[in-house]
């Protein structure tokens, strides 16, 4: 046996296993179509499956044998070849068109048996199964066929050359001078069986008819026209279809013809190129559905992005500047002059030390994202409400406006919000009522009652999120073929559904645990409030003094006694308020952007694992295809 063959013996005795690169691509292409199953048209697969079919069939059978079609058009001479290579008259020949009418076979014996089974697959009727004459072993182990003709006028004639034409493991082409350059040959046969040139005859019978040198004019048109269908041997020996040039009638050439065909069935290959060349058919068939044209998946940049959308989706950046106002209040209450803390909660003012272009009185973090991820504010200060009930609005004076509504005259219910932080790109929530999804205000306005209802954010946030959605599906699903980008895309559709449901929840808990303010206090915050304290104190005893010598308790003379402690606590009080407010910049700063931080990673993980996630498991998928396909097409 051939070193180079693609099959070895095997214990059965004729039957063979393959081997080889062969084998790895038929069970590429099988682990190809197991892969595709859902997302592939069953249709697009169908031609790959016969493939695998065909092969598993042909294993089964004998190995000791080379199957060999004679094809041709009516009158080319394809039974007078037949019967001189079998050495005797075993096909009918005569000038009755289409003579041939059923296949014939004529089988030269191998050293083990398995012809019959081949025989029976081709559909070869048992009366037309012949031996040679001679039982020359030069030709031993081929079973050559003879077909009916491909343009012969009965239609089932054609379909058995066509049926038959997909089961033989050769074809030897025969055509005559005058019908070798037949369309229907070229265009319908020829051209499209290129790839199976390898185990592809042409020959150029009834020479014997040209006069001179025209039969060698003739051959060389003919290479022409075989090397534009891409059948032509190459100049260096590429492969391609052997051309010969013979007549059946005088003898001359078929000899050579017979030297060809021992050489060929001796090296036991035919088999291995011919399901070689159907693989490589079905592989260039499914190019479409698996070759993408650019390289995929999902980029760094585009998951950022992706993580960026849905941060501007639960508001992270409002959220961790209403954290950080949140730490200056709660410092301002520790650290401030016991009299600011009093007059503070008459007045029901806001914090004075947030940033004075901001605007914003006291908030916190549920009514900074109230408009942005739909949970609503839960809890407002009294004086924001208040200045919502006045209808006051802060919009255009820093980062975003504020309008709320008490659920009474003194504002003391819960109050919506509709703020819009500076670093979202949406518009700003005017005083102009728009509907929202639920049929109320968007934002500002005022509802039959005169009570401003609480702003439902949804609205807001939804678009957003499937903006985000839309935009990291279209990115990940670029240059994949068309049912890998349509699997990406329902992946990131199925994982989207919820989504919004699932960040409000994110953001939900996010401003629960920030509720309260920070869980462990500064201990300057402690030493500071005892240093009001004393300097409270001191004032306190100062006025007393001060009172005493006033009314003649005390020595008139000793005012000054009671005049320094009292202007020390006067002035000390705001002094240290005032250094409080610019220790407290940096930590509250660094306290709101950890809240950010918590909630664009909360976020970010909600996507993740709905959205990226799935969207990545389906292109992982396509680059499992993807290689099985590499390896199924021989590339």
């Amino acid at each position: 046996m051939a070193e180079g063959s693609g099959y070895r013996w095997a214990e059965d005795g004729g039957r063979r296993a393959v081997r080889g690169g062969l084998r790895g691509r038929l069970d590429a292409l099988r682990e190809l179509i197991a892969l595709s199953r859902t997302r592939l048209d069953g249709r697009a697969l169908e031609s790959a499956g016969r493939v695998l079919e065909t092969a598993d069939e042909r294993f089964r059978l004998s190995g000791e044998h080379t199957v060999v079609a004679l094809a041709g058009a009516t009158g080319s001479g394809k039974s007078s070849l037949f019967n001189a290579l079998a050495g005797a008259n075993r096909s009918q020949v005569g000038p009755r068109r289409p003579t041939t009418a059923e296949p014939v076979a004529c089988v030269w014996p191998g050293s083990r048996p398995g012809a019959e089974g081949l025989l029976h697959r081709l559909g070869v009727p048992s009366h037309r199964r012949h031996a040679p004459a001679d039982g020359n072993s030069e030709l031993r182990g081929l079973i050559l066929i003879d077909l009916p003709d491909h343009d012969s006028s009965a239609t089932e004639h054609r379909a058995q050359v066509d049926r038959m034409l997909e089961l033989v493991d050769a074809v030897i082409w025969v055509v005559d001078p005058e019908k070798y350059a037949d369309a229907v040959l070229h265009e319908r046969y020829l051209r499209p069986l290129a790839g199976y040139a390898e185990v592809m005859f042409v020959v150029l019978n009834q020479v014997d008819r040209l006069p001179g040198d025209a039969a060698d004019q003739v051959v060389d048109d003919l290479r022409r026209l075989l090397d534009e269908d891409g059948l032509a041997l190459g100049e260096h020996g590429e492969p391609g279809a052997a051309v010969l040039a013979l007549s059946a009638a005088t003898g001359k050439g078929v000899g050579e013809l017979r030297e060809a065909l021992g050489q060929f069935v001796a090296e036991r290959g035919a088999v291995d190129r011919r399901l070689a060349a159907d693989v490589d058919a079905a592989a260039e068939r499914l190019r479409s559905v698996y070759v993408a044209q650019c390289p995929v998946g999902l980029t760094e940049q585009a998951r950022a992005e992706f993580d960026d959308r849905l941060a501007e989706a639960v508001g992270a950046v409002a959220t961790g500047r209403a954290a950080e106002r949140d730490w200056l209040r709660h410092a301002e209450r520790a650290c401030g002059t016991p009299w600011a803390r009093l007059r503070g909660r008459r007045r029901g003012r806001g914090s004075r030390w947030e940033n004075p272009g901001s605007g914003v009185g006291t908030t916190d973090v549920g009514a900074s994202r109230g408009a942005t991820t739909g949970v609503g504010a839960s809890r407002r200060g009294r004086p924001a409400a208040e200045r919502a009930v006045k209808g006051q609005s802060c919009a255009g004076r820093g980062e975003a406006g504020l309008t709320g509504a008490g659920s009474g005259p003194t504002g003391t219910g819960r109050a919506g919000s509709g703020r819009t932080g500076t670093g979202r790109s949406g518009v700003r929530q005017g005083l102009v009522g728009q509907p929202g999804a639920s049929g109320h205000l968007r934002a500002g306005g005022s509802s039959a009652g005169g009570a401003e209802p609480a702003v439902d954010g949804r609205a807001a946030a939804r678009p957003v999120v499937e903006h985000a959605v839309r935009a990291v599906a279209g990115e990940a699903a670029h240059g994949l073929p068309a049912p890998w980008a349509q699997a990406v895309r329902e992946a990131a559709e199925r994982g989207a559904y919820g989504l919004p449901e699932a960040l409000d929840k994110a953001a939900a808990a996010a401003e629960e645990s920030l509720r309260g303010g920070p869980a462990v206090k500064p201990r300057w915050w402690t030493v500071a409030a005892s240093l009001q304290g004393l300097l409270l104190v001191l004032q306190v005893v100062g006025v007393l003094w001060l009172l005493g010598v006033v009314t003649g308790l005390g020595d008139g003379t000793d005012w000054i006694s009671g005049l320094s402690p009292a202007v020390l606590g006067l002035l000390g009080g705001p002094a240290l308020t005032w250094l409080c407010r610019a220790v407290a910049r940096g930590p509250a700063r660094r306290y709101g952007q950890d809240a950010e931080r918590r909630l664009r990673g909360a976020a970010a993980g909600c996507g993740r694992a709905r959205v990226l996630e799935p969207v990545a498991a389906e292109l992982l998928r396509y680059r499992e295809v993807r290689e099985q396909y590499a390896v199924a097409s021989g590339v």
